[in-house]
């Protein structure tokens, strides 16, 4: 199977020509945040009509980073469960957010809201945290230091591996491999 390199933020027109189940490495900016953070960007476009950063084609890694290691740039950043930011991603998403990184199924709203915004979202494995953090190669805090690890996050990425789950048609991947496994596993019964 081929790889996909994609360099971010990125036309909507490419996110377009990405189909579930591609495997793509990610170079770039992104944004690293979880659910407090997610609620704190909310909270703050509700009051102010702005976010911390341009959302407009960017991508959001939900992460919240381990401590770094003495002379590292960050610590093991792990995906975290994506359903925890689905009250937020709507609103994030009509607004200009491109792309999403984290792991597990999404609501259907979520997904309603990817194919209707031209988004996509990408599953990063979990369980590799510490190897995955080697694709960091600069990170900044730019909002909500008071968080700790969950604060908002700019990184810089190079060769950051995932996999495409839900394409802007809203094509699910989770869906898709169960069906399939199914089907191979009736053929061989």
């Amino acid at each position: 199977m081929n790889i996909i390199n994609l360099q971010f933020p990125c036309k909507r027109k490419i996110l377009k020509s990405l189909k579930s189940g591609d495997q793509v490495k990610i170079n770039g900016i992104l944004y690293m945040a979880r659910d407090a953070a997610h609620k704190k960007m909310t909270e703050e476009y509700n009051e102010s009509g702005k976010y911390p950063f341009d959302i407009k084609n960017q991508g959001i890694y939900y992460a919240g980073p381990a401590p770094a290691a003495p002379g590292r740039i960050i610590g093991p950043a792990g995906p975290t469960t994506s359903m925890r930011m689905d009250s937020f991603t709507p609103g994030l998403l009509d607004n200009g957010l491109a792309l999403m990184i984290g792991k597990g199924n999404r609501s259907e709203s979520v997904i309603e809201s990817i194919k209707k915004n031209g988004c996509v979202y990408l599953a990063a494995t979990g369980g590799v945290a510490a190897l995955i953090s080697k694709s960091i190669k600069r990170q900044e805090i730019i909002a909500y230091e008071e968080l700790g690890a969950e604060a908002l996050r700019k990184i810089y990425i190079e060769d950051f591996p995932a996999i495409v789950i839900i394409d802007c048609d809203g094509n699910n991947l989770y869906e898709s491999g169960k069906k399939e496994f199914r089907k191979t596993e009736n053929n061989n019964a």
